[in-house]
């Protein structure tokens, strides 16, 4: 396997042991994802050891070539609706990311991303009953829908479709959300659960389906940028260390949660183009296609409880985050200029 990791955070001393005296087994499921790759590395930095699960439905293993090395970290592409085995069940801690996180994923398949939202959730939650790990689930701000609150908080109780084009991952995590708070409920599970608003940066892929990935593909390669609608609907974006800082601060507290870890700045997505045209010198145009079903028209958390309870904000500004996302797929497309159209 070649070491072709993409630029983005630094990586941790890769040949350091972990230390025993404070280190965790951690099980990272969805770890060769967008996400779940920042997370693994995040986590070996701290010295916990850590077990990578993927199935590599959606992730990249080559996201995890530099940490394939360090003697605390070890991979299985494995699929968590199937099975869990008795590596896995030495963990002490779970973090789940195992399902499709974009429309042009899940939308593809959506079978798959229900069962991985239930079946897979309901696995990891009997063996964390068995060995009494600490599971932290990561949900979406999609639970909230097409929502009638603004800005979003964890006591809204969400405007979804149960049987439009995204509800296989909305309703998905839902009932994942639900089922893990009856495991708590009943069975004294622990859980912590984290709604987690549109995250970018390196490691983002070319045609996921993101608007960021999209719009910097788009304007780096010369292609009219795509906008869905008016352009009028609202994103707010949280660069990806900041998303994992928030995972991690929810772990290691002692609250369940739900908890929305996002950037409470609030942007159209005409706004999101202009500024990466303008970042990238590109000549692309914008233009505009129709508004897909149940697009929400505005998305904005409340990290009120974040801050409260985790004392967490984000810290990396929009500018700064773009700046090194376009660097990454300048890398990636050996686009070392802007093309213009």
């Amino acid at each position: 396997m070649t070491n072709t990791m993409p630029a983005g955070s630094p990586a941790p001393s890769l040949h350091d042991e972990p230390s025993p005296a404070f280190g965790h087994e951690v099980l990272v499921t969805g770890a060769a994802g967008f996400v779940g790759s920042h997370l693994c590395e995040a986590l070996l930095a701290q010295g916990h050891r850590v077990m990578a699960i993927d199935n590599l439905s959606t992730g990249d293993v080559g996201h995890l070539d530099r940490l394939l090395g360090h003697k605390g970290f070890t991979f299985q592409r494995r699929d968590v609706c199937l099975e869990v085995t008795p590596a896995m069940e030495r963990a002490t801690r779970i973090f789940n990311l195992a399902c499709p996180a974009s429309p042009a994923h899940y939308q593809q398949a959506p079978v798959d991303t229900v069962l991985s939202s239930v079946l897979g959730v309901w696995r990891l939650a009997e063996m964390a009953q068995r060995t009494g790990a600490r599971l932290l689930q990561t949900s979406t701000s999609e639970v909230y829908g097409d929502a009638q609150c603004h800005p979003q908080h964890e006591d809204y109780w969400g405007h979804v479709n149960p049987n439009g084009a995204r509800s296989c991952y909305d309703e998905g995590k839902r009932c994942g959300e639900a089922m893990l708070m009856a495991y708590r409920q009943e069975r004294g599970l622990d859980v912590r659960i984290a709604r987690i608003f549109n995250t970018y940066g390196p490691r983002l892929r070319p045609g996921d389906g993101r608007v960021v990935s999209n719009f910097i593909v788009q304007a780096l390669q010369g292609e009219d940028l795509t906008v869905y609608g008016d352009g009028r609907q609202t994103r707010s974006f949280c660069y990806v260390d900041d998303t994992v800082r928030g995972l991690m601060r929810l772990m290691d507290g002692e609250h369940v949660g739900p908890v929305n870890i996002g950037n409470p700045g609030e942007h159209t997505m005409l706004d999101l183009a202009k500024r990466i045209l303008a970042m990238t010198g590109s000549r692309s145009r914008v233009v505009h296609r129709p508004l897909p079903q149940d697009d929400p028209r505005r998305r904005c958390p409340d990290i009120t409880r974040a801050g409260e309870l985790l004392d967490w904000r984000p810290e990396v500004s929009l500018e700064d985050g773009l700046q090194r996302t376009i660097d990454h797929f300048r890398d990636v497309l050996g686009a070392r200029s802007v093309t213009v159209a």
